[in-house]
């Protein structure tokens, strides 16, 4: 049987190798690392290797991605990452075993669909402490515990923060000193300790390896770092761990001589961006099957020297082909290094089919 392209690649032994490298570089520090499966669509191979290597959990966004493994079999805990929207209370009180949180009315319907459910959930309180996406300003924590209080099978578990993923504010010595005082002031609202202080994600990991997390930190949850050994956030590869573990494949359908300046009035493209386009002179081009629907190509650098990704359409992605060693025909096929955002496309488009090696 042929081969069905676009493909993505994903090697769990790295996945495994990588989780345990950050394990053990958290545990040294006292911290726990929960493996962030929402990048993969909680692919039941990649959530076992994460397991295997040492996670105290798995966390991830959808309350899909949580039933699903549910059904596969997984009995670990579970953390939901999204704060949950209302319309999924029962949802959350059935499958999750934790979930992250920000709104007080958000706490008091999840503790009556636990009661309805016959179940506890721990919740970690966000704390917005700069990136202004989800959490509860760091002197806003009374009106939390006041929700919490009224509670009977909410248990408050500590409390966490966000950083990198709307403003690309980073984590800091500073910021987090201040999520650790925020979880003081709560357990003191609470007059019960906080087991918890969420520190971020993988964008925390270099305050890891500098020594400098400040103390009380004693939970990551960490995705990007565990899969591709990369750090967005900071533009970096992350040293210690292999970068290797994703490849996405797709199929060349065109190869032909073309100028690299488009011919006739111009306006936008399909989605409404203006493209500026430098004249090189006529150049060779291939086409692969594969586009916008499948995949974020700005994420995806050619693994072969000589290529380069000029666009991409809906359903076609184009590339400048001209300094590529050899021949390239229709029918042969190109692979690519992904970014996070390339891979959490890849494994949610119906149309990209999934691998998974261990070697």
């Amino acid at each position: 049987m042929a081969m069905r392209y676009p493909e993505i690649c994903i090697n769990t032994a790295v996945i495994s190798k990588n989780t345990e490298t950050v394990v053990k570089l958290c545990a040294d520090k006292g911290i726990h690392v929960w493996g962030v499966t929402k990048g993969v669509s909680a692919h039941p191979a990649v959530a076992s290797a994460m397991l295997e290597g040492g996670c105290q959990g798995l966390a991830d966004s959808r309350v899909d991605n949580i039933r699903k493994l549910r059904l596969f079999g997984f009995r670990n805990p579970m953390m939901l990452l999204r704060i949950p929207m209302p319309g999924e209370m029962d949802e959350v009180a059935e499958t999750a075993d934790c979930c992250l949180v920000s709104m007080p009315g958000s706490v008091l319907m999840l503790d009556r669909a636990c009661r309805e459910a016959g179940t506890e959930v721990g919740i970690i309180v966000m704390v917005d402490l700069g990136d202004l996406r989800e959490g509860v300003w760091p002197d806003g924590v009374e009106e939390m515990a006041e929700a919490i209080r009224h509670c009977h099978r909410v248990r408050c578990l500590g409390v966490g923060g966000n950083f990198g993923c709307l403003s690309g504010v980073l984590p800091t010595e500073t910021n987090l000193s201040l999520l650790v005082k925020t979880g003081e002031e709560l357990s003191s609202f609470l007059e019960c300790p906080l087991e918890v202080v969420s520190g971020g994600a993988t964008s925390s990991l270099m305050l890891v390896e500098k020594g400098i997390v400040p103390e009380g930190v004693n939970q990551l949850r960490v995705g990007e770092g565990i899969l591709l050994g990369t750090d967005i956030t900071r533009s970096r590869v992350i040293p210690y761990l292999r970068n290797d573990a994703i490849r996405i494949t797709a199929e060349v359908v065109e190869v032909r001589r073309k100028p690299t300046m488009p011919i006739g009035e111009t306006g936008t493209d399909a989605f409404g961006n203006v493209q500026i386009f430098k004249d090189r002179g006529v150049r060779r081009r291939a086409i692969v099957a594969m586009g916008r629907q499948d995949v974020r190509p700005e994420g995806l650098t050619p693994i072969d020297e000589g290529l380069s990704v000029i666009g991409a359409s809906s359903d076609h992605l184009t590339l400048d082909a001209e300094d590529l060693r050899g021949s390239l025909e229709p029918g042969d096929t190109i692979s690519f290094v992904p970014d996070y955002g390339a891979v959490l496309a890849a494994t949610t488009s119906p149309y990209v089919r999934t691998r998974i090696i261990n070697s």
